[in-house]
């Protein structure tokens, strides 16, 4: 199950368990689609995977399984 992450890794912006805007690598980094496109050009810059839409997790199942509230963010700059 994805950990559904809160926030984007480059620029700690919010990314709720709803949210259109989150991208993932097939290891769950999470960015916001405005890194993902624009700095890090659909590339992980932490594993070199691709990066792709988040799916949303329904409401009802947030219940029983919650988005994760551990937030990350990298250490080193956000490029590709």
């Amino acid at each position: 199950m994805l950990k559904l992450k809160p926030n984007c890794e480059c620029c700690d912006r919010d990314l709720p368990p709803e949210s259109a805007d989150a991208r993932i690598c097939s290891f769950e980094c999470t960015f916001c689609s405005e890194c993902a496109e624009t700095v890090l050009r659909g590339v992980c810059p932490n594993c070199k995977g691709s990066l792709v839409a988040r799916p949303i997790r329904p409401a009802a199942m947030l219940v029983k399984y919650p988005a994760s509230t551990e937030r990350h963010l990298r250490q080193q700059p956000c490029v590709a």
